[in-house]
């Protein structure tokens, strides 16, 4: 005789079966829990220098981490560790963004995306070349920064070798031989030519200084002679001199006082004193019994007909003493 009657064990082995697929899903349950939480990782994300966050991610790879997080990666960002690297937990991603900035060298504008971080680094890294004397601005140690313009400017210092004229002068030589007021070429005059070395500093191909280094006169000028007729002459030691006027003059004597001229000049033998009203400051004059002389000087005493005539010593000058004579005034 059975203990259980078919009924009852029918409900028995439906508990079973029940207890049975119960089990299952609860192992079924931890296994595909387990495997969410493997396949889940939480990373730092530290993007351009920003403050890092902690996010979860179910990627497998560095790249998919930041595509999953809307993060765009363009030319020349730097990513660390490699966008190919497994995910694993608590790792740290680093994204450094290179920058936009413009170079302008050789007439050209180029664009440029970096991460360097020196204006020097950059040129380097575009292989932009630089002479001794090229200027770079900002300066080749500057911080790089975002949307900055670095100019490149070629310096050339050129040495220039030219042939200059070198103009003539016209010389007036005096006679009596012709009539008064005439006048004629004894000489005609020629340009001379004179080799001029110039340093020359060019920026991007245009001139921008110049500097005369050297100079050598290889074919001197040749002075015009014009000779002219004169009827105010005067002979005097066998000379003659040309004058346009003549004074007759009280002429006195000084020497040395300590003092210059009112001209400026230290005195000397052949400086005059006279009244510039008659006779005008740096007039060269020929005194009779004195010579030549130059008016350079005036006193408070010279006025009118008076001059006053430099001698190197007090005895000489005591010698002239005060005596009336011819002064003509050159022209």
């Amino acid at each position: 005789m059975s203990w259980f009657d078919n009924k009852t064990l029918t409900v028995l082995r439906q508990r079973g079966v029940f207890i049975q697929w119960a089990a299952m899903a609860a192992i079924a349950a931890i296994l595909v829990y387990s495997c969410y939480a493997k396949a889940r990782k939480s990373v730092v994300l530290a993007v351009d220098g920003k403050e890092a966050t902690a996010v979860q991610t179910f990627a497998r790879t560095v790249g998919g981490a930041l595509k999953a997080q809307d993060i765009a990666l363009y030319e020349k960002d730097e990513v660390t560790p490699s966008l190919e690297t497994r995910l694993q937990n608590g790792m740290v991603i680093t994204v450094k963004r290179a920058v936009d900035l413009c170079v302008t060298v050789d007439g050209c504008d180029i664009p440029v995306r970096t991460r360097s971080l020196k204006v020097e680094d950059v040129l380097a890294e575009y292989g932009i070349n630089l002479g001794p004397d090229d200027e770079v601005t900002p300066a080749k140690d500057y911080p790089v920064y975002p949307g900055m313009a670095i100019t490149v400017a070629r310096v050339k210092v050129e040495t220039q070798v030219n042939d200059v004229a070198i103009d003539y002068n016209t010389e007036k030589e005096y006679t009596t031989r012709l009539p008064s007021g005439a006048s004629r070429v004894a000489r005609e005059g020629k340009e001379g030519i004179e080799h001029q070395t110039w340093q020359v500093v060019l920026k991007d191909g245009k001139e921008v200084n110049r500097q005369l280094a050297g100079r050598e006169v290889v074919e001197p000028a040749v002075d015009k002679l014009v000779v002219i007729g004169s009827g105010l002459v005067v002979s005097r030691g066998g000379e003659n001199i040309r004058y346009s006027r003549a004074l007759d003059m009280l002429a006195s004597a000084y020497s040395y006082t300590g003092n210059n001229t009112a001209s400026g000049v230290a005195p000397h033998y052949g400086v005059a004193a006279v009244d510039t009203s008659l006779i005008p400051m740096g007039s060269r004059l020929y005194v009779d019994g004195y010579g030549y002389a130059t008016a350079l000087d005036r006193g408070s005493a010279i006025k009118g007909n008076r001059i006053d005539l430099f001698f190197g010593s007090n005895g000489e000058a005591m010698s002239w003493g005060l005596r009336r004579v011819k002064v003509y005034i050159l022209d």
